[in-house]
């Protein structure tokens, strides 16, 4: 009884200071903060794919921990990181208590733990151990962070230090109370480590490896710190940045800096109305918003891995995205809530162009990551332009798109010069695909992500889009002329009978296949982890022309009404036994992955927009619960959550490059965006509810609005939308000219 007494003391002391645990919180609703919402368990089971992670940070920044574990089903935990380095790729230096005497097999051991006994918050992190009986926690700061560990009066006290990754590492002992690492990340990133323990210990290093260390502690010593920094640049950087960030301070002091921090973002939106679930499902998804991308300047330096050493600059310089994810609503997103550090984020892409010579997609600290397909980034970089942001060199940015655009190739998962494939692009205008069966001919097609004939096409033809559009605002006609030519390349492959995006081989003919089915895994010899029927409405650029190709506004909307209806044709164990990615399943709609993002919001360009509004509040009540299956598909640190974000507050930007805005349903009756410059953006939706999700009539700024888009310039300047909602559709509502 006095060690359950103990127990319940301890990990009573343990949350006091600290947000209660998410979805525990006894706090009336009018009490509680943004933060009380925060729930980092949310989709911690993937339907098929990856999980989230209950990732503890600082918005935006370096440091990012999450206990190692398969997922929220997993009942142990095999160790915690110092560092995850990048999104879903590879941590840094492994630490984890040990109550047992230690031998070789130590670091095996994994450690049972309670998930009730866990507290989950972005700033603060606490599981208590049940076998071992060790309450392990962890607060970070931007480039530091605190693990405290807690041992049970009758065990052994060690802490056992390992790495994640090949090559040279190691950990030194420079005294009985100081640690210094060294691990080597994705091959040739080294990642520097300074740590100071709270207490004196006897240091050990595992013989035969200088990579598995441990440090025991006497028996009166009960609970042990380690404060810890890492660097990209030095050793010696690494101890500097302990002492800026930690030296003095203690664990309260830096977890409630870290819950100010989050405080201060997640404030900058503030909702009334809705339902608690949804409130934990938005705040939750806008959380997930700040994980990437990260600043990993120190001291205005930073390590490359465009240049492969270390570069001097006064503007923070961010690593880790995914344009392919993010660049349909993540970057819109801090394009409004922060558009300085968007800015920045954006200047750091020249940059990276600057160092290597060519304009990254998927920017990692190692450099770019060849991944999924297209060179989205160009569509980032107009969409910033168009709504005002200058503060990078948008010349040197134009330089790098252009170059990508005509010198690199476009095969997916690869970087380097433009191949044959590549030129017969650029000479017919579509990229072409192989018979099924017929064997590759080009050696730098991937053996499983194959050419992705059709939406390598679709996806180029966006990009080309948005340089040809930059190129008018740049008022470089020949190259506006030559790029808008280009970007209408998704025509070649429109098949008029079928009505589908069909591929063609090199000769011109037809490839006919099952839409629903053909193409391997994931449909990647035609398509890319979806089917053609995702990839019919991948021309978010010009809707107006896919309108025109399918016959009109009302065959449109038919084939919209369908999408949702269309049956898999098998059962659904085979259909994701090849296309797993394809999740969160309305009929043929994948709402679990990205090209299904803009799709909903289609019904705002036909005489329905009501539509989208019934869609739109469907999808997110059913795909998006505020519990541990929560999210349908890859969240990829923001990619996901910032489509939630947008349609919880009731409008999504269909078309990036383009500054407007298309607007759905809110699930809240009134939200307000604090901007830059002191402006608030105001939406107001009267009468809104579970069951008034219609818009009845609407205003902007006070003058009636009869067309389902407002603008950029609208929103930034602090208007006010206003909507009458009500629980049945006016139909007549939204069906007024675009605007644009």
């Amino acid at each position: 009884m006095k060690k359950h007494l103990l127990l319940i003391l301890l990990l009573g002391n343990v949350a006091v200071g600290y947000a209660r645990q998410p979805g525990k919180a006894s706090l009336p609703p009018a009490e509680r903060s943004n933060l009380d919402y925060v729930d980092p368990t949310i989709g911690n089971v993937g339907q098929l794919l990856e999980p989230t992670r209950p990732t503890i940070q600082l918005p935006n920044q370096v440091i990012r921990v999450a206990p190692q574990r398969k997922d929220y089903l997993d009942n142990q935990i095999t160790s915690f990181p110092l560092n995850i380095v990048s999104h879903r790729m590879g941590q840094v230096f492994s630490i984890k208590p040990s109550v047992k005497p230690v031998n070789a097999e130590s670091w095996k051991d994994r450690m049972a733990y309670d998930h009730d006994l866990e507290i989950n918050n972005p700033w603060h992190y606490s599981t208590y151990l049940v076998e071992d009986e060790v309450t392990v926690e962890f607060t970070p700061g931007k480039k530091a962070g605190i693990y405290r560990f807690r041992f049970p009066r009758s065990a052994h006290r060690a802490i056992l230090l390992d790495v994640y990754n090949g090559g040279p590492s190691g950990y030194s002992f420079p005294s009985a109370t100081e640690v210094t690492g060294m691990e080597t990340w994705h091959g040739d990133v080294k990642v520097y480590m300074y740590g100071v323990w709270s207490a004196s210990g006897t240091t050990h290093t595992m013989p035969g490896s200088g990579a598995k260390a441990w440090i025991s502690f006497p028996a009166a010593v009960g609970e042990v710190e380690l404060k810890y920094a890492i660097s990209y640049i030095s050793a010696a950087q690494a101890k500097k940045n302990y002492e800026e960030e930690l030296k003095g301070r203690s664990f309260s002091t830096i977890a409630e800096n870290g819950k100010k921090a989050w405080e201060k973002v997640l404030s900058q939106i503030k909702v009334e109305g809705g339902t608690e679930a949804q409130k934990r499902s938005f705040y939750t998804a806008l959380y997930r918003c700040y994980e990437r991308m990260v600043d990993i300047t120190e001291d205005n330096n930073y390590y490359s891995g465009y240049n492969k050493q270390v570069n001097q600059d006064k503007r923070p310089f961010y690593v880790d995205d995914w344009s392919w994810d993010t660049f349909l609503a993540h970057h819109p997103l801090r394009m409004i809530l922060n558009p300085a550090q968007e800015e920045d984020m954006l200047q750091s892409y020249v940059r990276m162009y600057e160092q290597s010579g060519w304009m990254p997609t998927f920017p990692m600290l190692f450099g770019d990551h060849a991944c999924m397909n297209g060179f989205h980034s160009s569509v980032v970089f107009l969409d910033a332009y168009r709504k005002g942001l200058r503060n990078f060199d948008i010349q040197k940015a134009y330089e790098g798109m252009r170059k990508n655009a005509t010198d690199a190739t476009i095969i997916p998962w690869r970087n380097g010069p433009a191949t044959s494939l590549d030129h017969f692009y650029h000479t017919h205008g579509y990229f072409p695909a192989l018979p099924p069966g017929e064997k590759e001919t080009v050696s730098l097609v991937d053996n499983f992500e194959k050419r992705q004939a059709v939406a390598v096409t679709l996806g180029t033809s966006y990009d080309d889009w948005a340089l040809a559009q930059l190129a008018k605002d740049l008022h470089k006609q020949d190259d506006y002329a030559l790029f808008a030519k280009r970007g209408l390349n998704y025509k070649h492959l429109w098949h008029p009978e079928q009505q589908f995006f069909m591929p063609k081989d090199d000769k011109g003919n037809w490839i006919n296949i099952d839409l629903k089915f053909d193409g391997g895994p994931g449909g990647r010899d035609y398509y890319d982890e979806n089917n053609g029927w995702t990839y019919l409405w991948q021309v978010q650029q010009d809707v107006p022309g896919l309108i025109e190709l399918m016959g009109g506004k009302q065959t449109f909307e038919d084939r919209l009404d369908q999408l949702y209806r269309e049956g898999l044709g098998r059962g659904k164990h085979e259909f994701w036994s090849k296309f797993p990615d394809a999740t969160g399943l309305v009929g043929q709609y994948s709402m679990g992955n990205e090209p299904g993002f803009h799709i909903p919001y289609l019904y705002n360009f036909t005489a329905s927009p009501w539509k989208t509004q019934k869609t739109t509040r469907f999808l997110l009540d059913v795909w998006f619960k505020d519990n541990i299956f929560g999210i349908p598909g890859d969240e990829d640190g923001g990619g996901m959550t910032a489509f939630v974000v947008f349609s919880s507050m009731g409008f999504y930007p269909v078309t990036p490059g383009l500054p407007v805005y298309t607007i759905g349903s809110p699930v809240f009756s009134k939200v307000t965006i604090d901007l830059q410059h002191g402006k608030q953006f105001r939406l107001t939706a009267n009468h809104c509810s579970v069951v008034n999700k219609y818009i009845q009539s609407a205003r902007m700024n006070g003058k009636e609005l009869n067309t389902p888009w407002f603008t950029h310039e609208q929103l930034m300047n602090g208007g006010h939308l206003e909507l009458e909602m009500g629980p049945k559709p006016n139909k007549a509502w939204g069906t007024g000219s675009t605007g644009f």
